[in-house]
């Protein structure tokens, strides 16, 4: 691990991590705005779009299950168990992501310990109950009528459990995230661009309060100038001898 990185993260009592789609394209999962991105190839759907819409739900239902074999077959990458094994060995750290993919679980870290603040794409919920349903069996049905899913409970419209374009961010996950970054001492970004908002305020609000902030990314972002320390290398290399 990098000598600087590995100090910083020593001589931390409170780390919190925030992950982006970056550390998860080693796995094979594409980033949303990159060259190949996802937003290149599919355009966003809307949040009232889907609710409003029948048909876009249809359409939304069959983009999810038509790409869904990339993120089944992921697997956790290098990136993934070191942050999972420093928050196991630290005793004060906090994963806040970006990503829905689940990989962070499948790499160990407990649902104490991560606040996903834009979902996740592995099941799905009702928007009015909350329950929760598993993909596989809307896919079986969904295959076989063709149709946008409808709760079992109360009826209202099942949705994967992602935060959509004009859907408001969780709340009590986005007060999570910030109670554990005003409480820290060390904040580390990993493979996020930091231009998506509200959520790329947190590393702000860390440097704002004293922290130390440190960016491991591929490209240069905006919050360079003021972190502390800066690593332009592949998330597996930073990490390839923890």
């Amino acid at each position: 691990m990098h000598k600087e990185l590995l100090e910083f993260i020593k001589e931390s009592k409170s780390i919190v991590f925030f992950t982006g789609a970056g550390i998860s394209t080693e796995s094979g999962i594409p980033d949303f705005r990159g060259p190949k991105g996802v937003w290149k190839t599919n355009t966003p759907i809307y949040f009232q779009d889907f609710i409003g819409s029948e048909q876009v739900r249809r359409d939304s239902w069959e983009r999810k299950f038509s790409g869904d074999d990339i993120i089944k077959k992921a697997k956790p990458n290098i990136g993934h168990k070191a942050v999972s094994k420093i928050i196991k060995d630290h005793g004060s750290a906090y994963l806040i992501t970006q990503n829905v993919d689940n990989l962070h679980q499948d790499a160990g870290v407990s649902e104490k310990d991560i606040t996903e603040i834009h979902g996740n794409a592995t099941y799905a919920t009702c928007l009015d109950c909350s329950k929760r349903y598993e993909l596989e069996d809307i896919k079986r049905v969904f295959i076989k009528k063709k149709e946008a899913p409808y709760c079992n409970s109360c009826g209202g419209i099942i949705k994967t459990a992602t935060i959509s374009f004009g859907q408001s961010m969780p709340e009590e996950g986005m007060i999570i995230a910030q109670r554990k970054t005003l409480a820290c001492d060390l904040f580390i970004t990993i493979g996020t661009s930091l231009v998506v908002y509200p959520a790329a305020g947190f590393p702000k609000l860390a440097k704002d309060i004293g922290a130390r902030l440190v960016i491991i990314n591929n490209e240069p972002t905006d919050f360079d100038p003021i972190a502390d320390l800066v690593i332009h290398e592949q998330i597996g290399e930073v990490f390839s001898d923890f």
